[in-house]
């Protein structure tokens, strides 16, 4: 019985394990998808494929040195199987990464603020009055108590430009009212006719007005070419980007400044004296009305 059995043994230990091959593949259709599935599937199916492996190696006590190298090749199986599925991406970072891809520039980089190319050194400022732009002169500063200048940038530019020319004119019209009542004009000649000036548009000849209004045409078709958006190209009432409200570039004579803040001062000094002479202008008007002499004539000279 005792050689009976040490022959059984011999004979089991003797015996060559059999093991089923498991070959390697890999599927390359799938690395034509461009899905993120294509780079989980090769390493998933080597994990499987180690597994299968592994699942034929006959577990059993190790009694002799054939069953210890078993038990070895199947833990070099398992570290493969895991070290495998370690490279192998996971679905939710693909999916992350193909998200955070997907993402546009403009949301991921900070917008930069645009950029505005100052004109006569003044930059359009939403944060202060008028955005910026001068005029808010003491005792009362910045005065709008019916909040015109709450608009938008080119409505506020638009109020300004009005503003200007209102003020050039009535400081012509008051040099006019107190010149044309008590000098010699070319309507009058020498003889200084004491016509209140509410009056006398109706005595000029005709020859005269003509080449009057034609220059007040030419210089306003300069100023709307200078300054406004051509009707067409943009809403009504448009002034170009790049124009200065009052700047329709006539200095004859130089005297404009180039530094920004004297320019902002010599308009804030413009802006004070047109706005005085717009008060005037239109009290002149009214006092020649009511008690019907000149302006001079009424103080007494």
């Amino acid at each position: 019985m005792v050689a009976a059995r040490g022959q059984a043994h011999n004979k089991s230990d003797g015996a060559e394990p059999t093991y089923k091959h498991s070959h390697f593949t890999h599927n390359d259709e799938s690395d034509d998808d461009g899905d993120t599935d294509s780079l989980i599937k090769p390493s998933q199916s080597v994990h499987r494929q180690l597994s299968n492996a592994a699942a034929h190696i006959p577990l059993t006590i190790p009694t002799s040195s054939t069953s210890i190298n078993q038990i070895m090749k199947l833990a070099v199986l398992i570290a493969l199987a895991s070290g495998a599925q370690a490279f192998a991406p996971t679905t939710t970072s693909s999916n992350s990464a193909l998200r955070m891809s997907e993402v546009p520039a403009e949301e991921v980089a900070e917008v930069a603020a645009p950029t505005v190319a100052p004109i006569n050194g003044w930059v359009p400022d939403a944060a202060q009055p008028c955005y910026g732009l001068p005029g808010a002169i003491s005792p009362l500063g910045f005065f709008d108590p019916l909040g015109f200048s709450n608009g938008e940038l080119g409505t506020v530019k638009r109020l300004r430009e009005a503003e200007i020319m209102h003020g050039r004119v009535s400081m012509a019209a008051t040099l006019g009212y107190l010149i044309g009542e008590s000098t010699p004009t070319i309507t009058y000649g020498m003889d200084v006719h004491h016509t209140i000036a509410n009056n006398q548009l109706p005595e000029v000849p005709g020859t005269v007005l003509f080449p009057f209004f034609l220059a007040i045409n030419i210089a306003e078709a300069w100023r709307a070419s200078a300054g406004w958006v051509e009707p067409g190209l943009g809403s009504l009432f448009e002034l170009r980007e790049k124009y200065y409200p009052g700047d329709i570039g006539f200095d004859p004579f130089g005297l404009k400044p180039k530094d920004a803040k004297e320019f902002a001062n010599m308009q804030s000094k413009e802006l004070s004296n047109g706005r005085l002479a717009m008060l005037a202008a239109a009290g002149m008007c009214v006092q020649e009305q009511i008690n019907g002499q000149g302006i001079l004539e009424t103080l007494g000279f």
